[in-house]
């Protein structure tokens, strides 16, 4: 995953809104929505076939949790981030699936990722790039928006998808999918955003458009898009929409997360 966008209550309808778009190797496989774990909460999303993990998951219960990894050479040998939102989401609460994986989990059995999880009543930031332990932070209500690099860090990628997301806690729930679609879709390539390399600067050259909201190259690009909406009553189920492909060309499909 590459870019997530969460609307931490700021909208009367939904307390919790969630974009995100998947960017990955084009010839890595992948299903574009499966259910990743079938129990009490059930949990939804896209599945990476060659790791098995997923890059956004969902429960019947509202909880969303998502992640981007760092750009950096990767260890084959350590697990899969993809467990991750996955056993986030396998928690009624973002506040019980923090304190579980800062209980549980190490950084150091993964490779560099950072996750965003919420809920109705809270949000949280998670960064697994260190060795002991995960550091975890509790988000106030707001946007806040996540791509390869730690929260917070300048980024001229952040920068831009947040001017386009001007107004949109105003908007009622069609023109506030439309307006996440239409972000999600947007091909510019910021000012400021230069190539880069992989791992410690002497690694495969990253190309500018990478810092697009929606990624096309030779080889890479945007494979998946979502669009999460979790109404606030406890008992109305999330939706999930998705399209598998780059947002810009692919058809959206949805339907909502129930048991």
């Amino acid at each position: 995953m590459c870019l997530l966008i969460v609307l931490a209550r700021t909208h009367g309808d939904f307390p919790l809104v969630v974009g995100a778009n998947r960017d990955e190797l084009l010839e890595r496989p992948a299903v574009a929505m499966a259910v990743l774990r079938d129990a009490n909460p059930r949990v939804v999303g896209g599945r990476d076939e060659l790791a098995g993990g997923t890059w956004l998951a969902v429960n019947d219960a509202g909880v969303v949790a998502g992640l981007t990894n760092r750009p950096a050479t990767k260890d084959p040998a350590k697990r899969s981030r993809g467990e991750l939102p996955i056993a986030l989401a396998s928690h009624t609460s973002a506040r019980a699936a923090v304190d579980a994986l800062a209980s549980e989990l190490r950084p150091s059995d993964y490779n560099p990722a950072w996750l965003l999880v919420g809920d109705r009543d809270s949000l949280f930031a998670v960064d697994m790039t260190g060795t002991d332990n995960p550091t975890v932070d509790a988000l106030g209500p707001g946007i806040h928006i996540l791509e390869n690099r730690a929260l917070g860090e300048p980024s001229p990628k952040v920068d831009h998808v947040r001017s386009l997301l001007a107004g949109i806690e105003d908007l009622d729930a069609d023109a506030l999918v439309d307006r996440l679609r239409t972000v999600l879709a947007d091909h510019h390539v910021p000012e400021g955003a230069t190539p880069t390399r992989r791992g410690d600067g002497d690694g495969e050259p990253i190309p500018a458009e990478v810092k697009a909201a929606c990624v096309h190259t030779e080889r890479y690009g945007t494979r998946w898009s979502g669009i999460v909406t979790v109404p606030g009553p406890a008992d109305a189920a999330p939706v999930l929409r998705y399209a598998d492909g780059p947002p810009c060309r692919s058809q959206w499909r949805g339907a909502p997360v129930e048991t």
